[in-house]
């Protein structure tokens, strides 16, 4: 019976919260407070989804409870059998919607809802590795025109033979970090390198970071003490090059709270022949810079929390291997392996997400004794 449930005990305290957040995000002094506002709208919002997993598993419980009282006291058969497919459904939903109950109220990381800011690196191999660091990108632009979300580079520096040295770029869209937060490590490709002449295998890597990006109410920066500088910005062509200076260079004294140590912060941005726009994401990368400077210790406190590599971004760690002679593609800290390697590098990846996400959860409900 669903009085007794243990699930629907724990859902009636937040049933309360849920009541309190709906009518906090209409009082004006928390509209006020932006800080307060935008959290409590995320709870709002998250509390939302769960109260719509509670009625939907209320209905489930009632439509067993009321099939098996057709079962136990009817006597007509089509109302019995109507009665026995309802049964039966019901009961193949119910563990479902308590596993989805149960994720749902595991404590979520507060950063999955953010954009990122991503780099790649050209590691060990050469040429071949700036090739790969290039497959690695269109991957992740494939995936992220799948999904519907938009990618914007911020600097590039390309490869002699072609890919790249190094490639930043931002992402936004929905729940991004959430789901690319798996993708920081190293990535390592073995394959008979375009650059080889002798057809001999070469393994070559590259390093992926996945870094959220920051709201600007996060990350204390005192905006009037920015230095801005513009330049004349080369570029592929066209009137505007070397004539316009809409390349900017912003300079920053910043005091890392951590360490009591003051530093430089440099960062240019021509991305746009728009000097307007680049300075937008200059700033954007100043923030960016700095929240990730100052929230190390967040970051190193979920590596140690976690008992698997999943989604601690840790840089060092080789996660996932490209074999070409074999078609395959295998993530060692699941050991989940696709034989697609094609479709895998075409942007189809959220298998593989999937099964990361599965098994962070799986750590996290462990953590939290569900």
């Amino acid at each position: 019976m669903a009085e007794n449930n243990s699930i629907l005990q724990k859902l009636d305290g937040l049933e309360a919260r849920f009541e309190e957040v709906s009518t906090l995000i209409t009082d004006p002094s928390v509209i006020a407070d932006q800080k307060r506002f935008v959290k409590l709208t995320k709870e709002y919002k998250d509390l939302g989804d769960i109260m719509d997993a509670r009625k939907r598993y209320i209905n489930c419980l009632n439509a067993i409870t009321e099939a098996k009282d057709i079962l136990a006291n009817e006597s007509d058969q089509e109302m019995r059998e109507m009665a026995r497919e309802e049964l039966a459904i019901n009961e193949e939903l119910q563990p479902k919607l308590e596993e989805e109950i149960k994720i749902a109220l595991v404590p979520k990381d507060p950063e999955d809802a953010k954009n990122v800011q991503m780099e790649i690196r050209a590691g060990t191999g050469g040429d071949e590795a700036c090739l790969f660091a290039g497959d690695i990108f269109q991957m992740y632009k494939r995936f992220c025109d799948s999904k519907g979300w938009s990618i914007s580079i911020t600097s590039v520096n390309e490869g002699a033979v072609g890919g790249f040295k190094e490639i930043d770029f931002a992402i936004s869209g929905d729940n991004v970090y959430g789901t690319l937060k798996y993708e920081s490590g190293v990535h390592r490709v073995q394959r008979v390198p375009v650059t080889e002449s002798n057809g001999r295998m070469q393994t070559s890597a590259a390093t992926v970071a996945v870094l959220p990006e920051a709201d600007k109410f996060e990350v204390n920066i005192n905006e009037g003490e920015i230095k801005w500088d513009t330049f004349r910005s080369s570029g592929a062509g066209g009137q505007n090059v070397n004539k316009v200076e809409s390349g900017v260079r912003l300079r920053y004294m910043w005091k890392n709270p951590n360490t009591g140590e003051s530093e430089e912060i440099l960062i240019e941005c021509t991305e746009t022949r728009d000097q307007p726009k680049n300075k937008e994401r200059a700033l954007s990368r100043l923030y960016t810079f700095i929240y990730d400077k100052e929230h190390q210790k967040y970051v190193d406190d979920i590596a140690s929390r976690r008992k698997t590599l999943v989604s601690t971004g840790d840089r060092s760690a080789k996660i996932r291997t490209y074999n070409f002679p074999q078609g395959r593609v295998t993530d060692h800290r699941i050991g989940y392996t696709t034989h697609d390697l094609q479709g895998f590098l075409g942007g189809d990846i959220q298998d593989m997400i999937d099964a990361l996400t599965v098994a962070e959860n799986a750590e996290r409900m462990k953590e939290s004794e569900l």
